[in-house]
């Protein structure tokens, strides 16, 4: 067995007035301008009930809560309670009786708040309505599961870039070859080395300036860098012999 099902009160107006509409002529909308507004038929309290899925709007007597007409709603919009065509405050509504007799009244607010809050109601309840059949109809027909495996003969090219820590991205080559040792670069090729004097050899000791200007060629390249030399003794000069300039290159 189900679940029994409760009564609901969502919707109360404490005063609405009712009134007798002629016969509908063509397929025209209803005006309330051809009602006479100023002469209701019924003043009295209006609640709408909800019991499970139905819903019906329920006309009373404000002093003791008897009922005036009974409307039942299968659909909003739709038949049992239709809008007017000039005015937001009145509405033509089906009211059916306990033998099945339905007969069509006009409905009307004392405010557009009231008639507002009417239609609220009406659109939450049928919106409610809607979602339960959905979510019933999704437990007997499940959603169809996607298939995300890949077909026969089917693939995917991903592109990839991988960045270091500095923000530089990766190359999968290198574009250069390794420097020496330190960073220093690699002494250019060719060209003449210079031997570096040897300690105690006698190109290892300062020359004179008087050694120095005998030597010919000697004396044009090397004039200003001997006359800023250290100077020393007669002896010395005579010591060193004239192969002094043998372990320097010319440029």
């Amino acid at each position: 067995m189900g679940e029994p099902e409760y009564e609901s009160v969502v919707l109360v107006k404490q005063e609405v007035f009712v009134y007798k509409i002629p016969p509908r002529q063509s397929n025209r909308s209803y005006r309330a301008a051809d009602w006479n507004l100023q002469d209701p038929i019924w003043t009295g309290r209006l609640r709408m009930v909800a019991k499970g899925r139905s819903l019906c709007v329920k006309l009373e007597d404000k002093s003791n809560g008897t009922l005036f007409a009974n409307c039942p709603i299968e659909s909003y919009p739709g038949v049992a309670i239709e809008a007017v065509s000039d005015s937001s405050r009145y509405f033509v509504m089906r009211i059916q009786d306990g033998n099945g007799r339905t007969a069509f009244i006009g409905l009307g607010f004392g405010d557009r708040s009231d008639s507002f809050d009417m239609n609220v109601a009406l659109q939450d309840h049928f919106k409610w309505v809607k979602n339960e059949e959905k979510i019933e109809k999704e437990k007997v027909e499940p959603k169809q599961q996607l298939d995300l495996g890949f077909k026969e003969g089917e693939t995917i090219k991903i592109n990839m870039k991988i960045t270091k820590k500095d923000g530089s991205e990766a190359s999968s080559r290198l574009t250069g070859k390794k420097t020496g040792a330190g960073g220093l670069l690699p002494p250019p090729p060719g060209g003449n080395k210079i031997s570096p004097p040897q300690a105690g050899s006698p190109s290892h000791q300062p020359a004179s300036s008087s050694s120095v200007a005998g030597t010919g060629a000697g004396q044009t390249e090397w004039g200003e860098f001997t006359s800023a030399g250290v100077q020393s003794t007669t002896a010395d000069a005579a010591a060193t012999p004239s192969k002094t300039n043998a372990n320097w290159v010319q440029f």
